[in-house]
């Protein structure tokens, strides 16, 4: 790609090069610099009818580097970094609804006060009914999750998304019949669903790549700030006689909704959708804005970026057909794409994490733990050290990638299941059951560090443009089916089974750790365009790790670059 400036200008070149990649950085006296490539002897009608030659990965690293000498982008602890920030604290607020939703229920499903009102137990198929409810609800989420992202807008379906989380929570705490409050639920989970795909959706096209992982990890830990708020919540109303105890948290469910319908058209659309829908001046001053450091539409940065966008979005459009995936499995690199959104949505649910999030309180109970009041604030411990967790693997992510975090959070819960299984094998023992249940605690903080963030950035991220929506709607079919297993399948083999439950997600976790150790692709660092290409090679994997060592020696060749 060329991006002249009038040839009137005064200006000198610097030679940048890496071996057999070199670029031409023009710096002009007077405006900001231009960037060519000195290999471009071939050209094909491109950008603005321009001829160009699309970069390879290694180019656009050192064209990277080249354009961060002269723009670093936007400081973090600038005032427009922290725009961003509120922006994110608003888009955060749909992975707060999940969070607080699934924790409101295991907790309230503890409490006597809840199950005497509606007359049912804590374990058993009429329990699994009322956690499945917002799996099913969630599931048929998926629909609007995959359309309406690229029919109105990242904002636009967050905003319809969370209006129908707000009706569902008001109904499921008015609710007077078992009926109404299933009704409800199934609501909050259309809501839930739809919302946290537009959000991850959002934040993929709208980070930069240097901190995308940092913004879409916070995104899924956000989930913990709900489960904190939620189970603090009953640490206190849990102590109340009345029904109180358990609608008051349910209440609550709406504020997150609330923050987020009042906030979210406040905040700037995604500049790749506006892109998509032929408003590329509109999508140049927000990338500007939120990605250069001079604010210039012209900067050598959002050349760049809006190089790759029009190349990668006028070659292939956004998907319209919403209810078609064929899409997602159309070439062998489409379909390692939609084989690592299934790895994520079903692993990020059948770790073992899904028993421990929804039906703590039952697990504390089958380890001897029987004290109501006790049994919440273990539920309340675990929502804040596992958020800790999770909070430590948004920050360090984008340092050691997500291949590797992901290989060792799982080798690491696969040897805590191991633990658990051991200790809490013989009812009784009062010394094995506290260590047992410590360890629980343990693997949720562990596995919070490598999967919390990724289940949220990782298929933002492998996704291509025209299919992101529907991608996300397909992770949403995959997780809830897998979520589905839990709800229905938990308390009855809890109730049947016990501790040997643990055994299942134990031998199930070995099979992860393979998986992901030879298939998984590393994209740290990397744009969304050249992730595209990255999955476009003949051996995705290997070919991500040959392109991070590639970006080890530009940043080596540019050591003052950002």
């Amino acid at each position: 790609m060329a991006l002249n400036k009038p040839a009137s200008m005064d200006n000198f070149q610097e030679k940048h090069s890496d071996g057999e990649h070199s670029i031409d950085k023009e710096l002009t006296t007077d405006g900001p610099p231009s960037y060519s490539l000195a290999n471009q002897a071939k050209s094909r009608k491109g950008l603005n009818g321009e001829g160009y030659k699309p970069m390879t990965p290694a180019e656009r690293q050192i064209a990277l580097k080249a354009a961060l000498e002269v723009d670093p982008g936007v400081p973090s602890y600038s005032w427009v970094a922290f725009q961003m920030y509120l922006i994110t604290l608003v888009i955060c607020c749909c992975s707060g609804d999940s969070g607080f939703d699934g924790t409101v229920m295991g907790g309230i499903n503890g409490m006597q006060q809840y199950l005497d009102y509606f007359g049912q137990k804590q374990v058993g198929k009429k329990t699994s009914i009322v956690f499945g409810i917002y799996t099913i609800g969630s599931i048929a989420g998926t629909i609007p999750a995959s359309y309406l992202p690229d029919r109105i807008g990242r904002r636009g379906s967050m905003f319809f998304a969370n209006t129908m989380i707000i009706i569902g929570a008001c109904i499921t705490a008015n609710a007077k019949t078992q009926s109404m409050f299933l009704g409800g639920r199934f609501l909050t989970g259309l809501g839930s669903s739809c919302a946290g795909a537009s959000a991850k959706s959002y934040l993929a096209e709208m980070a930069p790549a240097k901190s995308r992982g940092a913004y879409l990890g916070f995104l899924n830990s956000f989930f913990y700030v709900g489960q904190m708020t939620a189970t603090g919540m009953m640490v206190a109303t849990g102590r109340w006689a009345s029904e109180m105890s358990w609608r008051l948290p349910l209440y609550v469910q709406v504020v997150p909704a609330a923050i987020n319908v009042l906030c979210i058209f406040f905040c700037p659309e995604s500049p790749r959708w506006l892109y998509s829908i032929g408003k590329s001046d509109q999508a140049r001053k927000i990338l500007a804005h939120y990605h250069s450091s001079t604010q210039d539409i012209h900067s050598p940065l959002i050349e760049l970026e809006m190089g790759e966008i029009e190349e990668k979005i006028m070659i292939n459009g956004a998907d319209k057909t919403w209810w078609d995936f064929r899409p997602l499995f159309r070439t062998k690199a489409d379909r390692y794409r939609a084989y690592m959104v299934i790895l994520i949505g079903t692993f990020g649910q059948l770790s073992g994490n899904g028993m421990i999030t929804y039906f703590l309180p039952v697990l504390l109970k089958d380890a001897g733990i029987t004290s109501q009041n006790k049994v919440l604030v273990i539920n309340f411990v675990n929502s804040v050290t596992s958020f800790i967790g999770a909070l430590t693997g948004t920050f360090t992510v984008d340092r050691f990638g997500r291949r590797k975090i992901l290989l060792i959070a799982t080798i690491a819960i696969t040897v805590i299941l191991a633990v658990v299984s051991g200790l809490l094998s013989s009812f009784g023992n009062v010394a094995r059951s506290n260590a047992g249940i410590t360890f629980v605690l343990l693997f949720m903080v562990i596995f919070s560090y490598g999967w919390t963030p990724m289940q949220a950035l990782y298929p933002a991220e492998v996704l291509s443009y025209e299919v992101r929506a529907k991608g996300l709607g397909f992770l949403g079919i995959i997780s809830q089916l897998a979520t589905l297993i839990n709800t229905f399948g938990i308390p009855v083999a809890l109730d049947k089974i016990k501790w040997k439950v643990y055994l299942i997600f134990l031998f199930w976790d070995i099979f992860e750790v393979i998986i992901i150790y030879f298939f998984v692709v590393e994209t740290k660092g990397l744009t969304l365009e050249e992730i595209n290409d990255v999955f476009e090679s003949p051996n995705p994997r290997k070919y991500s790790q040959e392109v991070q060592i590639v970006s080890k020696k530009a940043d080596h060749s540019h050591p003052e670059s950002g």
